[in-house]
C-alpha cells in the first residue's frame, strides 16, 4: 500500500479463487462454507436477474453466515486490526456484528446489498449493525440516503465513488482491430459499446424499445453488448433483425476488457430501477470506459452523476427515457469531433479524480474521521 497500511481482505471461495494471495501490499484470505459446486453466493450468482434471491443461493445462505462468522473470528485472533470494513451490508455486515465486538466496524454499499437490507425479513438486523457501525460509505448518494433511512445518521455516512486502473484502462493509439475481426465489424463502423450482466437493473430492455430507430441513425453503426445473465436469450432474439450489426459476445474475461474498450468509439449503459427498486451505484464499467477516452451515454441516477457530468464526458438521460436515449445516441453517432472531446474529458476526469489513488484517499480521510470520534453503540 502506497500510505504504509496493512489490509487484509476475507472474501468467499469460488471456483478459481485461491485460499491465499498478496498483490501490492494487500493480503487475501478466501474461506470455504460449502462444497464447491454450492458455492452460489456472491461474484453476481446470488440473485435472478438481480431481482429474486435463488433457490440455491437462500438455502446456503446458513452456511455461509456460520463459516463466515468463523472465519472473521480466527482473523481477528491471529492479529490486530484498527477497523473492520464490513462491504455489503448484507450479508457480511450481519455477519460481522456478533464477531467484531471489539474493533470498530464500518459497512460499505454496493447495490444489491441495498435492495435485501431494504426487505421486511432483514430491516431489523440490518438496523442492529447499522447501529453497531461507526462509518457508512456507498458509491452512490442513493445508496446512502436509503440505508440511513435504515436507523444511520447521515452526517457519518460518506459516498466515496469506486476508482479505476488508468493504465491498465487506457486508449490507444488507434481503435484496436483485434475485437473488430473477431465480431465481424469493419474498420470504419462506429462502434458503441455497452458492458454488464444481462439483468433488468442494466436497462437494456429500454434500447430494445427503440433499437430500430438506434440502427437506422447510420448504416454503419454497430452495437457490442458484452455480458452474461438471465436475459441474454431474450436480448438476443430481440436484436435478431439486425444481428449481422448488434453483436453479444457473452462473458468477457477481464484480462481482453482493455482491448475491447479500445475497440469503440462510445460506451452507452441505459441503467433503470427494476421493479422491486434494485439498482447499481456507480457501475465500473463507466469508468472503465471513461480511462479508455470513450464519451458515456448513460441514465441520470444514483451514483452515475458523480462520474459523468452531463455534456461534458458524455449525456445522461433519464431513466427508462427510450426517446431521451435515441436523442442522445443520435448526438453522439453523428458527431465524431464531438465523441472525440467527451472522451478526451472523460480520460482526463479518471485521471484527476478517479484513480485508486484519489479513491483510497477519501476512504482514510473516512476511516480517520470514525476511529477519531468515539462512539456510544446502539444495541
Amino acid at each position: 500500500m502506497e500510505a504504509g497500511d496493512s489490509v487484509t481482505v476475507l472474501t468467499p471461495h469460488a471456483p478459481g479463487v485461491r485460499e491465499r494471495w498478496q498483490e501490492e501490499g494487500v493480503q487475501a484470505i478466501s474461506f470455504r462454507y460449502a462444497p464447491e459446486s454450492y458455492e452460489v453466493l456472491g461474484y453476481s450468482r446470488s440473485l435472478s436477474a438481480d431481482e429474486t434471491i435463488r433457490v440455491g443461493a437462500g438455502l446456503v445462505t446458513p452456511l455461509y453466515v456460520a463459516a463466515a462468522r468463523r472465519a472473521l473470528k480466527q482473523l481477528l485472533s491471529e492479529d490486530s486490526f484498527d477497523l473492520l470494513h464490513a462491504h455489503w451490508v448484507v450479508p457480511n455486515g450481519l455477519v460481522s456484528v456478533p464477531v467484531a465486538r471489539r474493533v470498530p466496524l464500518a459497512i460499505g454499499l454496493h447495490g444489491s446489498d441495498v435492495f435485501l437490507a431494504e426487505r421486511p425479513l432483514v430491516r431489523q438486523l440490518v438496523g442492529r449493525a447499522l447501529g453497531r457501525s461507526r462509518l457508512v460509505t456507498g458509491c452512490s448518494p442513493e445508496l446512502v440516503d436509503r440505508v440511513c433511512a435504515l436507523g444511520f445518521e447521515r452526517e457519518r455516512a460518506r459516498v466515496i465513488p469506486y476508482g479505476v486502473d488508468t493504465v491498465k484502462f487506457s486508449p490507444g493509439d488507434d481503435r484496436e482491430t483485434s475485437w473488430r475481426e473477431k465480431l465481424g465489424i469493419p474498420a470504419a463502423a462506429v462502434v458503441g459499446l455497452s458492458v454488464g450482466r444481462m439483468v433488468t437493473k442494466k436497462g437494456y430492455h429500454v434500447l430494445m424499445e427503440t433499437l430500430a430507430e438506434v440502427m437506422a441513425l447510420d448504416p454503419n453503426l454497430h452495437l457490442v453488448l458484452a455480458g452474461g445473465g438471465d436475459l441474454l436469450e431474450e436480448l438476443e432474439t430481440a436484436a435478431r433483425p439486425w444481428r449481422d450489426r448488434v453483436h453479444f459476445p457473452g462473458a468477457v474475461l477481464r484480462d481482453a476488457l482493455p482491448d475491447l474498450y479500445r475497440a469503440a468509439d462510445f460506451f452507452l449503459l441505459p441503467a433503470v430501477h427494476d421493479a422491486k427498486g434494485n439498482v447499481d451505484g456507480l457501475p465500473n464499467v463507466i469508468l472503465e470506459a471513461m480511462a479508455t477516452g470513450l464519451p458515456v451515454v448513460a441514465s441520470r441516477i444514483s451514483g452515475i452523476p458523480l462520474a459523468i457530468t452531463d455534456g461534458v464526458e458524455g449525456l445522461l438521460v433519464e431513466e427508462k427515457d427510450s426517446i431521451q436515449l435515441l436523442e442522445a445516441l443520435s448526438q453522439v453517432v453523428g458527431n465524431r469531433d464531438g465523441r472525440l472531446q467527451m472522451g478526451r474529458a472523460a480520460r482526463d476526469r479518471a485521471e484527476s479524480e478517479l484513480t485508486w489513488t484519489a479513491v483510497a484517499g477519501k476512504y482514510r480521510k473516512a476511516y480517520d474521521e470514525a476511529l477519531a470520534e468515539p462512539r456510544v453503540e446502539k444495541s
